[in-house]
């Protein structure tokens, strides 16, 4: 099936049912025991950084892992499967002196999603679609990192962007059929990802629907960098995206007013993909599939999503269980476009008409 077809597929689809997105890539990977010299396999025996716990590079040294983490998610009911490519930036593989690999780390995450969604596309007819995953970085534009230096910041808008495009000409090339810009924290990191894909789309001359999804980093309600839910879309609207959302950082107790209020605003469709609560005392996640499959069915019931899917420590069965908690219930209607001029600062903005 071409990248057009599916995705005129997905969309039919999705004004009739809610989409189903995968869950945690390090959830399950945890799961396989893997040591170091899975990260580092033959090609990487020699490197002097440590690589353990670089996930993104299992796409090269162990790909069978990623292949069977995906089929996995794909095997509980998933519409659309990520890249691993979560990190896969120059700016993030600094960490582990990787940064020359990161255009093959997104040609190869995508061709791996790819290869496995389209193994399950043809066995039943139905489209499966990869969105190639862009992470919000280590670096943050809009905040310094050093309380006593408010000025400073380790990296800049036009690098930023750089390492974006390139993350987006490989996802590309890989098969991905939708970007993710997502667990954005900093929306000028935001911005930069739409600005390297929007070039990356006029040097290949090819466009792939672009998704966003924000963090809400505790029960305040706003960003890392202090926007509110409302001033977060207000500030993005103009990328007239495919869909918006929140992931990560928040359980779905603690996720459902800012859905609610994210809902209440977008012009397009809307995406939730929570963590399995918050963190623990042992790092662990206490939502279980079934604790989480009341949340999400009150969701769907309330008009406040059209893809669902699970972040940090959420499994194949948390998502099976979302997608029976989902089944049959109609989808949210995007609002009519607001002619409106919405800007943002911190808070939300709208002028008169």
């Amino acid at each position: 099936m071409k990248r057009e077809d599916r995705l005129a597929a997905l969309n039919a689809e999705m004004a009739k049912r809610l989409l189903i997105l995968d869950g945690s890539m390090g959830a399950y990977l945890q799961g396989f025991g893997l040591q170091s010299e899975d990260f580092h396999g033959t090609r990487f025996a020699d490197h002097a950084s440590p690589l353990k716990g670089n996930n993104d590079l299992l796409s090269l040294t162990r790909p069978e892992i990623i292949t069977k983490v995906h089929d996995a998610y794909l095997a509980a009911g998933v519409d659309i499967i990520e890249t691993n490519t979560f990190s896969a930036t120059r700016i993030s593989q600094a960490e582990y002196a990787l940064e020359a690999i990161s255009f093959e780390l997104n040609l190869e995450g995508a061709r791996l999603a790819r290869a496995a969604c389209d193994k399950f596309e043809q066995a039943d007819g139905r489209p499966r679609a990869v969105a190639g995953a862009l992470g919000p970085t280590t670096k943050l534009l809009s905040m310094s990192p050093e309380v006593g230096d408010p000025g400073r910041r380790d990296s800049d808008f036009d690098t930023m962007a750089s390492n974006y495009e390139e993350q987006t000409l490989g996802l590309i090339e890989g098969g991905a059929d939708l970007l993710l810009i997502e667990t954005i924290t900093d929306t000028l990191n935001c911005k930069s990802a739409l600005w390297g894909a929007w070039e990356a789309f006029d040097k290949t001359g090819v466009e792939l629907p672009i998704w966003i999804s924000g963090t809400i980093t505790d029960r305040s309600g706003r960003t890392l960098s202090g926007q509110t839910v409302e001033a977060f879309y207000n500030s993005v609207r103009h990328a007239k995206p495919w869909a918006i959302g929140l992931n990560c950082a928040l359980g779905p107790a603690d996720m459902r007013a800012f859905l609610a209020d994210l809902s209440r605003v977008a012009e397009c469709a809307v995406s939730a993909y929570p963590n399995a609560g918050l963190p623990n005392a042992m790092g662990g996640y206490d939502e279980t599939p079934l604790s989480m499959e009341v949340h999400y069915a009150e969701w769907a019931r309330a008009g406040l999503l059209n893809i669902a899917g699970g972040c940090c420590g959420t499994t194949p069965e948390h998502i099976a269980h979302l997608k029976h908690a989902v089944e049959g219930v109609k989808p949210r209607i995007p609002n009519a476009h607001d002619e409106r001029m919405k800007l943002a600062g911190l808070e939300p903005f709208t002028a008169a008409a």
